[in-house]
């Protein structure tokens, strides 16, 4: 069996056609449909039925999907396990971030990465989810750091490496709260609140536990970027939600205290690889120094409160 007419076959099935195949490949229409007809021939099996212009695997066609997306991930996979052993010069290390994670996440994660005595050049990008997924599958980057798995809408054949989690902590200015003492969590549905961005799975954990707590606060902003929306809360806008496992940096950041926690919510981070078995000496380093935690590496994410009265920064 041809490999070339394999992977020909597997790109048209995967694009949709030989059109769209071609044009990934940079090669015609006809050269497509031609090495698909020669590996039919070979194997004297019709892996495509035709309708018109419209093709649709057969059931011998999705079974060779089956075999053929194994096979091409494993060449994926040896490709970048190759291109990354020691050559005696810097490691790339090319890392996506989805602008969901606060940047202070991204950094604990990340910085293991960074080892003085084994010189790496980082190249990190930051934007959304799925079109980093995209620049994932297509080998632009090693690595995609997100507060989700891989969502059941995007159709990438990656796989989920589980980094670390963290419980929600309820943050405000004290000028907010008017030299009061908020009862908490009642007081969620009474002070004016700022949300992170709607990409943000905080976004949804802390919606859904204002809905079993029937609270109902008044949203004055939304925020894509967690450090901004951190300005705002110091300037006493709102009060606003961030991971416990950096809760002690956010209160540095201005006269802020903690309401209460919310340590049975649970914010997970993801490293999504096209690598099942992870083998890039700078992810290895990721997922290693994550088995400690978030909070240990980082030195924060205080553990006490769950749905306790208000603290501060100590």
């Amino acid at each position: 069996m041809n490999l070339k007419h394999l992977f020909y076959f597997w790109k048209t099935a995967r694009s949709g056609g030989v059109v769209k195949a071609g044009e990934a490949l940079h090669v015609t229409p006809q050269t497509i449909s031609g090495q698909i007809r020669l590996l039919e021939d070979s194997l004297d099996t019709q892996l495509f039925a035709r309708d018109g212009r419209a093709l649709e695997l057969t059931p011998a066609g999705r079974l060779a999907m089956e075999y053929a997306d194994e096979m091409f991930s494993l060449s994926a996979e040896l490709e970048q396990a190759l291109r990354h052993y020691p050559k005696g010069r810097p490691v790339e290390f090319r890392v996506g971030v989805s602008d969901a994670v606060p940047k202070s996440i991204a950094y604990r994660l990340l910085r293991p990465a960074v080892d003085p005595a084994d010189p790496v050049r980082i190249i990190c990008r930051e934007w959304r989810l799925d079109r980093l997924l995209t620049e994932l599958a297509i080998h632009k980057l090693d690595l995609v750091i997100a507060d989700s798995p891989i969502p059941p809408s995007v159709d990438v054949r990656a796989y989920n490496h589980r980094l670390g989690e963290s419980g929600l902590s309820f943050v405000a200015a004290r000028s907010l709260l008017g030299g009061q003492v908020p009862a908490f969590p009642a007081c969620m549905g009474e002070l004016p609140t700022l949300l992170p961005g709607e990409d943000s799975a905080i976004r949804r954990k802390f919606e859904d536990w204002l809905d079993r707590k029937r609270l109902r606060p008044r949203i004055v902003g939304e925020f894509d970027d967690t450090a901004l929306m951190t300005a705002f809360g110091c300037a006493g806008v709102g009060a606003f939600v961030v991971p416990t496992a950096i809760e002690l940096e956010t209160l540095a950041a201005g006269d802020l205290i903690v309401l209460g926690r919310a340590e049975e919510v649970r914010i997970e981070y993801y490293a999504i690889s096209v690598e099942r078995r992870l083998t890039h000496p700078c992810v290895l380093a990721i997922s290693d120094a994550a088995k400690s935690g978030l909070a240990a590496m980082g030195g924060g994410g205080v553990v006490g409160i769950q749905e306790g009265g208000p603290t501060g920064a100590t």
